[in-house]
Parts: structure tokens; C-alpha cells; sequence
């Protein structure tokens, strides 16, 4: 008797709370350092996603291990709806399509929330590359095989450029860094000639003429470089890896909490003045249900490995 009065107790008090939520701050852990696009964009989205929930959204940064430290943190943290995971693709399409026993599985092991959007990514090249649109690089690639170099600073990079010089049967070596800031020095030195990344330090250079942006991986033209063409405009089939960020809980978390952080979410992202301060960043907001984050997530996971096969990129 005196067990199940306990047992009943903790379920008065656990709905008491549940009902409440959220009663306290909330954490977002988010798998990049400060600074980045990442982390830039969720200073963004937070404070109006705070004011709606009627609590502080503090954010935590863990970075390293292609997110799989921050990962690995909201996997075992309390299923309560106090502890949500900004993830990315890199920890939640690169790392299950490059790592033979991945440490965790985004589907089954995640409560998915809401997508946030698409991180903006564009295809640079150095002015000393005879080209100004995409297929006039592609036909000086074609002109010099083998006599380019691409750099890449990220999964994202790597991945997308691969895939594009599967499709269109090119040949230049490629550079790797670790990350776009030492890949930005290469390229404005002219030792790499043309690499897709993103626009943090890149954007400015191409205003000032000493790089050229080609076209822009988003699905619609950038505030940031309003004179990047999509892929589409550019004459050019989009590719499939797409560089995104959605909001997770832990596996469990309760369904309502997880759509009502995610009415939230849909209704904030909507608004003008945080479309327009995500734009700075190159980034394409867009909500979701979690039925649908659930649904885009499983097929990111198969687009990834598609294409790092296709890339020859072996899981490790």
C-alpha cells in the first residue's frame, strides 16, 4: 500500500508539473562554439521563444565531435522538456552516414520538435577563375582537369561539393580544412579557386571584389547576397544535401510539450523582425511539426549517405 501511495504521489507530482510546464529556465544545447552560424542564429530564436513560453531559453554550447558531444548530453538528460538540442546535419546526417556504429540514432532515440531552417551555403570562387556564373566554371573546370583546387571547412562542404562534382563528371583536387575561416585565407590567397561554404567572413569579401559568389544553395536568394542565383536560376539542378538546424528533446519527452514548444516555434519564426535578423546570417527560417521534422530528418539521413557514397567517402 505505502508503495503505491508513492507511486501515485510522484504521478500527482510529475503531472503537477507537466501541467506547469515550462516552471523554470530551459537549456538549448547547441553543438558549435559562440560565434558561429549556429550559435548566432539561436541567439535569434530564442529570446522571442522564451517570451513566449513564459521562461528563459538559456543556451549551452558543447561543441566537437560533429556534434556528438552535445548529442551524446541531451540523449541522457531528463525527458522533462528543460533540456532541447539544437541539432544540426552534421551531427544528424553526417554523423549516422559516416560512422559505422553511430552513437546514437536521430530518429529513435530523439523527440523531434520543430525544424528551424536552412543555413545558407554558396558556391565562391577567386577572381583569378575566368568565371562569373556556374557554368562558366564548370566549363573552366572541365577545360583544366585536374588543375583546380576546391577547398571544403565542413560536412556540408565537403558533401555538397562532392555531389556536384559527381553529377557533372568534374576533376579538381580537393583541400580540406577544419573549418571555413582557414579555408577563407586559401581561397582569397588564390591556393584554393572555388569552394561552396558559407558566408561569415566570405560575404564581405565579395562586396570589396576580391571573391565572386555564384550562386547560393537556398532555395530562394539570400538578403545577405541578393545577386547569388539559386542553383535553379543559375541553369543548374539543386542538389539534395541540405544544410539544416531543427530543435529536439530527449527520447520521451512528452508529446504536448513537444507541440507547444513547436506552435511557438512555427508562429516566432514567421515574424518579420526574426526573419529579417536570420537573413543577416544567410538563414532560411522555416517551423514544422514534429511529425514532419521526424519525416525530414529519416530522409536527410538517406540523401547524406547517398551521397558520400557516391562520393567515396567510407564510414569509418
Amino acid at each position: 500500500m505505502k508503495k503505491l501511495l508513492a507511486t501515485l504521489a510522484l504521478a500527482l507530482l510529475w503531472g503537477g508539473a507537466h501541467a506547469q510546464y515550462p516552471n523554470k529556465p530551459i537549456r538549448l544545447i547547441v553543438p558549435f562554439p559562440p560565434g558561429g552560424a549556429a550559435e548566432l542564429g539561436a541567439r535569434i530564436f530564442t529570446q522571442p521563444l522564451g517570451q513566449a513560453l513564459g521562461q528563459t531559453v538559456i543556451i549551452e554550447t558543447k561543441p566537437g565531435a560533429d556534434g556528438a558531444i552535445a548529442a551524446d548530453a541531451v540523449m541522457k538528460a531528463a525527458p522533462d522538456g528543460y533540456t532541447l538540442f539544437y541539432a544540426t546535419n552534421t551531427a544528424f546526417s553526417w554523423v549516422p552516414a559516416v560512422r559505422k556504429d553511430a552513437p546514437y540514432d536521430p530518429v529513435n532515440d530523439f523527440t523531434a520538435v520543430s525544424m528551424v531552417g536552412q543555413f545558407g551555403f554558396f558556391v565562391f570562387s577567386h577572381p583569378s577563375v575566368p568565371a562569373t556564373s556556374m557554368k562558366e566554371l564548370l566549363a573552366h573546370i572541365r577545360a583544366n582537369p585536374g588543375k583546380l583546387n576546391y577547398g571544403s571547412g565542413n560536412s556540408t562542404s565537403m558533401v555538397s561539393t562532392a555531389q556536384l562534382m559527381q553529377r557533372e563528371k568534374l576533376d579538381a583536387v580537393h583541400v580540406p580544412y577544419k573549418g571555413d575561416g582557414p579555408l577563407m585565407v586559401d581561397l582569397l590567397g588564390g591556393r584554393v579557386q572555388f569552394a561552396i561554404a558559407t558566408p561569415g567572413t566570405a560575404a564581405p569579401q565579395v562586396r570589396e571584389g576580391k571573391l565572386r559568389v555564384l550562386a547560393t544553395l537556398l532555395p530562394s536568394r539570400s538578403q545577405l547576397l541578393p545577386d547569388a542565383p539559386t542553383m535553379g536560376e543559375a541553369g543548374m539542378k539543386e542538389l539534395t544535401v541540405t544544410p539544416w538546424g531543427g530543435v529536439f528533446g530527449p527520447k520521451g519527452m512528452p508529446r504536448d510539450i513537444a507541440e507547444r514548444v513547436s506552435r511557438e516555434l512555427i508562429a516566432l519564426l514567421k515574424r518579420s523582425e526574426v526573419r529579417d535578423a536570420l537573413a543577416k546570417l544567410a538563414f532560411e527560417p522555416r517551423g514544422s511539426t514534429p511529425e514532419e521534422l521526424t519525416a525530414f530528418t529519416r530522409e536527410q539521413i538517406a540523401v547524406w549517405r547517398r551521397a558520400i557514397a557516391d562520393a567515396g567517402i567510407k564510414p569509418e
